[in-house]
């Protein structure tokens, strides 16, 4: 977390203001229903007669169809069509669907134990403060490493914080 104390050019009175910020690096994953492929052996696709309005030819053809993945048992159905075919394709969409929601959900829970409990964003947690008024000053609170070079820092002359921090870790 890093605090940034400056006059804000969005404040009409010209008051000092105090940010916080903080920085999360976690890998990005990006998975699409076309992506995903499904093994003929994990799935189970049971058709039936479709219920409801649709005269005689309802009653005719097992048109409607529900297909299980065993693996996760999740279960996708579609009658909304005539043609088996096309419920197929239906419900083979839909439990594509489902089974990314089940991805990005596991994905979500595998980034929060890289992550860990996380750091409030708020006083007392920083580990650097910037301070543009009313002097200038940048100081890592970790290592007590300061400079009054304020926009060298924002500019990316953090060696010095490096190598301190380096130093103070051995």
């Amino acid at each position: 977390v890093h605090r940034l104390v400056r006059l804000s050019p969005f404040n009409s009175n010209n008051k000092r203001q105090t940010s916080f910020a903080s920085i999360e690096v976690v890998p990005d994953i990006k998975i699409n229903t076309t992506d995903i492929e499904i093994p003929e052996k994990e799935l189970k696709v049971d058709t039936y007669r479709a219920s409801g309005a649709g005269g005689q030819h309802v009653n005719k053809t097992d048109s409607a169809v529900r297909i299980t993945h065993l693996p996760t048992g999740l279960v996708a159905q579609s009658q909304n069509s005539r043609s088996q075919s096309s419920n197929k394709e239906t419900a083979m969409k839909l439990l594509k669907s489902r089974l990314l929601i089940l991805l990005e959900k596991e994905h979500k829970e595998k980034i929060q134990d890289l992550k860990g409990n996380g750091v409030e964003i708020a006083w007392g947690n920083q580990i650097r403060s910037y301070v543009f008024h009313p002097y200038k000053m940048v100081k890592d609170l970790r290592t007590g490493v300061e400079t009054s070079d304020v926009q060298g820092v924002m500019d990316g002359d953090i060696d010095p914080f490096i190598h301190s921090n380096l130093r103070h870790k051995e």
